[in-house]
């Protein structure tokens, strides 16, 4: 039995042709159809493929071929054809919203720190109107207008949300000089609300007139607290070690009405970064030679584009990359420091090299040692450094680890490998122990190890054994923290019954406005408040001891966050959770404000050098609001390195 099979061409030679061709599709396959044994077929422009294409069968094959089967079809056209698959705005009834619009414009402006003058460029309304003839395209100082109102509109709701918090805050503040030689100080709010999520609020970045004396900071933060209406929310204030930043905390908690828990002894907490920075400083005093010899061939590199290119000719000769330039460091900034001599060792026969051909002074054999031990000993400092500085994560947990890790390094004997390095350590040592012996440790930090459930007080016990040169001494920290903690828990403790008080109050009165049921529930309370009060005559073990005692196995908390569980115990340790809230919010460093100055360095760039200080607080601070950051963002290397710029001058920092 044979098939004949008979082939033409035609338009519509069969009622079965679809009647319209509105799909984009089309485009893709020739204009006439072909009769193929009374079917109609649609033939491809790329393969000549023929598919049949029927009403009954629709383009779904047409579809299919073009964006998945063909395999002439290149790369960019099929991209193109499934953009136009894609649902448009337009196809579900798209209604073009001016306001909207504009809102999100100057929501753009304020991220991308977009300067207002680029509103006035003419290309930027031809654009706009490329686009959406009917928006109205407005100029520079609109948009400025637009932007001051924008963070108006979101500090009214900030506002909201951190006044009507049930947990407390915790600050961070530092001060930064701009172009314009004005002294700005930035305030940085840190809380964890009801959901567990820690979150970082600029609150305040305000011009601070000169001198920057106790008093005037003392002044500027309270003003601040009491615009927001957060005065008596506080937990605790993280600050650098200048002397200044230590009389107006002094000030503020003799003169300000704060409402602090145990009367704020607890309230300033030194900045980790800073003090690690002031550490490594007084140790690298001793290696100064290395340093210098490194850094002086690093600026003759630098200095030409010849001289660039030599080194990048030698180190393409041993495999290495090129370099645009060498990062020379600010002797000022440690990190920046450990950061060159690192490049300078992954490129030491490149350096030697440059130096025996350009008449420059090399480093010998042992001075290239003395680095090498120096780089892999500041590695520790490199390390903590980074963990301190994260700001969208919790820290103050890791705090004693921290200490103890630096501790051990300054204490190992293997760095000693000459007098050098022993000096550096010693230097060091001293000056860790100004700011980090037992006696100095925040209690703030140390609780804040014990509430996390992988450690508690085990850990404490360890750290001091390790830590305290004495038996005796060793015992009599613990005591002292643990009476702090128990002071700190039986105040939440007491907040959380007031609060469940007015809870029960509160829904005693709507219970009481006519309930049908009314007897019942009310001898279902009273049963339950009897069950209650004789459980508590019989277990007088506080939820405090039931945490301590509590053998967490491992797995069970494993790698979770330590928010998360948390959250997930909230129900199980309601006082100890909302201890948990305000304890691990503590930040271990300034970084979060430091990295403000770094916003409004750019944004208050030398062509915006006239900024007013108003407006350039609604710029960097509706920045930070807009920010879209995960909750409980964080990597566990933590956040990026602190470069604080600090000297000691007569026992003051400034």
């Amino acid at each position: 039995m044979s098939t004949h099979v008979s082939e033409s061409s035609g338009t519509g030679g069969s009622s079965a042709t679809p009647h319209g061709r509105r799909s984009k599709v089309w485009e893709h396959f020739e204009q006439d159809l072909v009769i193929v044994g009374d079917v109609p077929k649609a033939v491809c422009k790329y393969c000549a493929m023929k598919l049949t294409c029927t009403r009954r069968s629709g383009t779904s094959s047409l579809l299919s071929h073009i964006s998945e089967s063909c395999r002439l079809v290149e790369a960019e056209v099929r991209a193109a054809f499934l953009a136009t698959l894609k649902k448009k705005p337009s196809d579900v009834g798209f209604v073009f919203d001016a306001k909207k619009s504009r809102q999100l414009m100057t929501k753009y402006c304020i991220h991308a720190e977009i300067a207002f003058k680029k509103f006035d460029d003419p290309y930027f309304e031809e654009w706009m109107d490329s686009m959406q003839p009917t928006f109205k395209v407005v100029g520079r100082h609109t948009v400025r207008n637009d932007c001051i109102l924008t963070h108006d509109e979101m500090k009214e709701q900030l506002k909201v949300e951190l006044q009507s918090l049930d947990s407390r805050i915790c600050l961070t503040s530092d001060m930064w000089t701009s172009v314009q030689k004005l002294g700005y100080m930035c305030v940085t709010a840190h809380y964890i609300d009801a959901n567990f999520v820690l979150k970082k609020k600029i609150i305040s970045f305000k011009d601070v007139k000169y001198p920057h004396t106790k008093e005037a900071i003392e002044e500027a933060l309270s003003r601040c607290l009491t615009e927001w209406g957060i005065k008596r929310k506080l937990f605790t204030i993280t600050l650098d070690n200048a002397a200044n930043n230590t009389g107006a905390v002094k000030n503020f908690l003799e003169t300000q009405d704060h409402g602090l828990m145990l009367e704020g002894i607890d309230f300033h907490v030194r900045c980790c970064a800073h003090i690690l920075n002031l550490i490594v400083q007084d140790g690298t005093k001793h290696i100064h030679g290395s340093v210098e010899n490194i850094r002086d061939l690093f600026r003759h590199v630098n200095s030409s584009g010849g001289r660039i290119q030599a080194f990048n000719a030698l180190a393409a000769n041993k495999g290495l990359p090129e370099k645009a330039g060498l990062a020379l460091d600010i002797p000022s900034r440690w990190n920046s420091t450990f950061h060159m001599l690192v490049q300078a060792i992954k490129y030491k026969g490149v350096l030697n090299s440059y130096a025996s051909e350009n008449g420059e002074v090399a480093l010998n054999a042992k001075e290239w040692v003395d680095v090498e031990v120096i780089c892999d000993f500041l590695k520790a400092f490199e390390e903590a450094t980074n963990a301190v500085s994260a700001d969208r994560k919790p820290t103050a947990h890791h705090f004693l680890h921290m200490v103890l890790c630096i501790r051990n390094a300054l204490k190992d004997p293997q760095w000693k490998v000459n007098a050098d390095m022993m000096n550096l350590s010693i230097s060091m040592g001293t000056k860790f122990d100004k700011y980090w012996k037992e006696v100095n440790l925040s209690n703030a930090l140390v609780i804040a190890t014990i509430l996390d459930p992988r450690k508690k007080e085990e850990y404490l016990n360890f750290f001091f054994e390790k830590y305290c040169e004495q038996p005796f001494d060793t015992e009599e920290t613990v005591n002292v923290i643990s009476k702090a903690v128990r002071l700190y828990y039986d105040l939440y403790e007491q907040q959380i019954k007031r609060r469940s008080n007015e809870h029960s109050v509160s829904r005693e009165a709507r219970i009481n406005m006519g309930s049908p049921v009314l007897g019942k529930r009310k001898l279902e309370e009273e049963f339950a408040q009897y069950r209650s009060r004789r459980r508590a005559n019989t277990q007088p073990r506080s939820e405090l001891d039931a945490y301590l005692d509590e053998v967490f196995i491992e797995s069970s908390v494993g790698t979770t966050d330590i928010l998360t569980w948390w959250k997930s115990n909230a129900e199980k340790y309601p006082v100890l959770a909302a201890m948990a809230r305000d304890f691990l919010a503590v930040p271990l460093s300034t970084v979060s404000s430091e990295s403000a100055f770094s916003c409004g360095g750019r944004i208050l760039g030398d062509t915006r050098a006239s900024l007013k200080p108003h407006a350039l607080e609604a710029l960097v601070c509706g920045k930070d609001w807009l920010l879209k950051v995960p909750s409980n963002e964080g990597s566990s290397t933590g956040g990026p390195s602190s470069e604080v710029q600090v000297q000691e001058l007569d026992g003051q920092i400034v």
